[in-house]
């Protein structure tokens, strides 16, 4: 069965040679603004991690050093130790997001979104079309579930691990890799969205409409689910910087 250590040895995924100090601070920025690593969760063991980034533990070290300077991580010494994730999304902000949409640009942004429709739609396609039975049925029903009783605090974060499920369950680390990276993204815009319940209501029916389309196996549906899902969320975040 899929469980987080699976996610997180998806995102973290080994870096190229030439870059391993850069990359390896990005695949764990990835991982901690995900919520991949909750707050207040403790990464890997570095001999772990080290052989699954494909880099040196000296190297490693120098990351989670950076990003612990950086105040995402707390690294603890002892044999309780470890490193730790002290990152916690700011609380939505229309403000915040105009300011992340102005670092952005708006091309960018129009990229990023037309990447995410294209990587997302087409897992949930791929998915609807696999048979999806036993743990792998229970697991997208758990996440479904999860979210739908997630506080405000855990949405975003309980968000983002139903989408990577989708991706997840259909056994291609590829797909899972570009959502990951889709969603990463958009993942700062996404948090500085205000929480409006009638939004929340709204996302959990289409929340439910995706896994219904994919559990019956229907992939055209599962397609369409999605892609009314997430230009719905593309609409929102104009309505914000409108």
């Amino acid at each position: 069965m899929l469980d987080e250590s699976a996610r997180l040895m998806t995102v973290l995924r080994p870096v190229r040679a030439g870059n391993a100090f850069e990359e390896t601070v990005e695949r764990l920025l990835q991982a901690i603004k995900l919520g991949v690593v909750p707050p207040g969760g403790k990464l890997p063991p570095e001999r772990e991690l080290a052989v699954r980034l494909g880099i040196s533990r000296v190297t490693l070290r120098e990351a989670i050093r950076a990003l612990s300077d950086a105040g995402y991580l707390d690294v603890r010494r002892g044999r309780y130790g470890g490193a730790f994730v002290t990152y916690e999304p700011p609380a939505p902000d229309a403000r915040d997001l105009r300011q992340a949409v102005a670092e952005m640009g708006r091309d960018d942004l129009a990229d990023a979104l037309t990447f995410r429709l294209a990587v997302e739609c087409g897992a949930a396609q791929v998915l609807a079309g696999t048979e999806l039975a036993g743990e792998r049925r229970a697991l997208l029903l758990r996440r479904l579930t999860e979210l739908n009783e997630a506080s405000l605090e855990d949405y975003r974060r309980l968000d983002t691990a139903f989408h990577l499920s989708i991706a997840e369950l259909t056994g291609s680390t590829l797909l899972t890799t570009a959502c990951a990276d889709a969603r990463s993204r958009v993942s700062d815009l996404l948090n500085a969205i205000p929480m409006l319940q009638v939004n929340l209501d709204h996302a959990a029916v289409q929340h439910r409409a995706i896994v219904d389309a994919i559990l019956a196996g229907d992939p055209d549906a599962a397609r369409r689910a999605m892609t009314e899902h997430l230009e719905g969320t593309a609409a929102l975040l104009r309505a914000f910087l409108a």
